[in-house]
């Protein structure tokens, strides 16, 4: 069994605060030497990804000083845990599985009196068999039609990372020929987000994947409620265009409402599901099951790799390590994600739930107070479009915040023009290798406004393409660097009750049941 300690009594992280050596980047990246540290510093990744950290703030002998946490704070043995199925989720009892919807990692899990490995696959092959009907034609609208557009609802976890990886996706799916529906999604309660939606799309043609675990969320249902009356108003049976996705004990489950349901289980946390029927559903009737099985062997890849016990061998685990150094010992607060594709669009609004739903904590797995900060801020915008908006403060702030950028080689659309010498793919290119080597080494200047400090550290996850395969493991990547990093912190990074206050207020307003400043808030609102 793991021995589970708060940072701060980990000989190893005591003598991180302890070296005051700090590495400047202006100098270990000027000429040759910087050359061949670039070259040095990275790791291969599944599916022919790459994650080059050559400019961190980092040398080989700290990199020693974070393999010795590593091993301290049993980061290799406490992953080991959590897929042959302990109870990792303290704060709620359960179980966390979402590795499972991909792959079999360790031991048989048994949980609720099944297989988990086998129920997650049941689940996956029935919606393969759903989507197959639906593109064949055997599952159509009342007067026969194919459906030809999905709408997922849901929200938090239902949402952001279903919709990033569908935006991240589509391009490819459009230029390999693997469209199946165009996909959208309503999450907001707000109803000018269902209005949005609804009114460019033909609802006659559309399907509605209602996803929600306990069969209870607000948002969820009431949106539910806002399409259900959306079809009726066009002489449509809501019964004949929604599906659920849901537990297999919510009211949702044996609805004759719904074409058809499928199931995911409380082991697996919403900011976690992509991989499970969650994300499952959308996008394999966007895409076609094979090219979401595609995504979890991309996934499963990037896991398999996250299981090697040497950090200088397992990208995510080493991610998390310096990330832990720049936010305890640097003190940096903050961490942008830079994605320099437009696919990636939405992909940092996804992480910015997994990571600071996960890891927003200041208590640890135990419910005792920790002395450390933990979770930084996340935020990012892909590139070059971010250059002309908050990089200002990232060259030239007060505040140092580490970055992630993220690129590929190639475009997904297989088109491009030469201009000026260089096709577009290029530039871009060249915009990413610029802001790193900018970021890093800044300029000297007489004039102060025109001068970069230089020192902001980064890395760079780096790839041929963006695929369905490539996809899967740089969402896994994320993930498991998001789970060592609360293992180091000795947090629980798989409960939320950070949103669960606001939710209870709320049901008061609705109820009318407030007083002092919530009622003259309420009142002010209109409610």
């Amino acid at each position: 069994m793991a021995d589970w300690k708060n940072l701060d009594q980990l000989d190893a992280y005591k003598a991180l605060v302890d070296d005051s050596t700090r590495v400047d980047l202006r100098t270990v990246l000027a000429g040759e030497q910087g050359a061949q540290r670039v070259r040095r510093y990275a790791l291969p990744m599944a599916c022919g990804l790459s994650y080059n950290y050559g400019a961190k703030q980092v040398d080989d002998a700290l990199l020693a000083k974070l393999a010795n946490l590593a091993k301290e704070a049993q980061l290799s043995e406490k992953f080991a845990e959590l897929y042959n199925g302990a109870m990792i989720n303290t704060g709620e009892k359960r179980l966390v599985l979402h590795h499972l919807t991909r792959g079999q990692l360790g031991d048989p899990v048994v949980a609720d009196g099944v297989d988990k490995r086998e129920f997650y696959v049941e689940q996956q092959k029935r919606i393969a068999d759903f989507a197959g009907k639906v593109h064949g034609g055997e599952i159509t609208n009342a007067a026969g039609e194919d459906f030809t557009t999905v709408v997922q609802i849901g929200i938090g976890g239902s949402d952001l990372g279903p919709r990033a990886i569908y935006l991240a996706l589509e391009n490819w799916a459009r230029a390999e020929g693997a469209l199946k529906m165009e996909a959208r999604f309503i999450s907001n309660v707000d109803p000018d987000d269902a209005v949005n939606v609804l009114s460019t799309i033909d609802v006659a043609h559309s399907l509605f994947i209602l996803v929600s675990k306990s069969g209870t969320t607000l948002e969820t249902l009431t949106n539910e409620a806002f399409v259900k009356d959306a079809l009726s108003k066009a002489g449509l049976d809501p019964a004949d265009h929604m599906v659920a996705v849901t537990s297999q004990t919510s009211p949702l489950a044996q609805d004759s409402g719904y074409l058809e349901a499928f199931f995911m289980d409380d082991h697996i946390g919403g900011r976690y599901s992509s991989t499970s029927a969650v994300g499952g559903a959308v996008l394999s009737l966007a895409f076609g099951p094979e090219v979401f099985a595609q995504l979890l062997a991309g996934a499963a890849a990037t896991d398999r790799i996250s299981a090697d016990a040497d950090p200088l061998e397992n990208p995510a685990m080493l991610d998390a390590l310096i990330g832990v150094y720049e936010r305890n010992i640097l003190g940096y607060e903050s961490t942008a994600v830079l994605p320099y594709s437009q696919a990636l669009s939405r992909f940092p609004a996804h992480l910015q739930q997994a990571d600071m739903e996960s890891n927003g904590k200041s208590v640890n797995r135990f419910g005792e107070p920790v002395d450390y900060p933990t979770g930084p801020v996340l935020f990012g915008e892909p590139g070059t479009n971010g250059q002309h908006s908050f990089y200002q403060l990232l060259h030239q702030g007060k505040d140092i915040v580490p970055l992630q950028f993220v690129g590929f080689r190639e475009n997904q659309g297989k088109t491009d023009v030469l201009i000026q010498g260089s096709y577009s793919q290029q530039k871009l290119g060249a915009n990413v290798a610029a802001q790193i080597v900018a970021f890093a080494c800044g300029k000297d200047d007489e004039d102060l406004n025109k001068k970069f400090d230089g020192g902001r550290p980064s890395s760079i996850i780096i790839g041929e393409r963006l695929t369905p395969e490539s996809m899967g493991a740089l969402l896994a990547h994320f993930e498991n660097k998001i789970m060592f990093q609360g293992f180091l912190w000795n947090l629980n990074s798989f409960d939320q009750e950070g949103v669960q206050l606001g939710k209870v207020l709320a049901k008061r307003v609705l109820a009318h049941e407030t007083d002092g400043a919530l009622a003259v808030y309420s009142e002010m609102l209109g409610i």
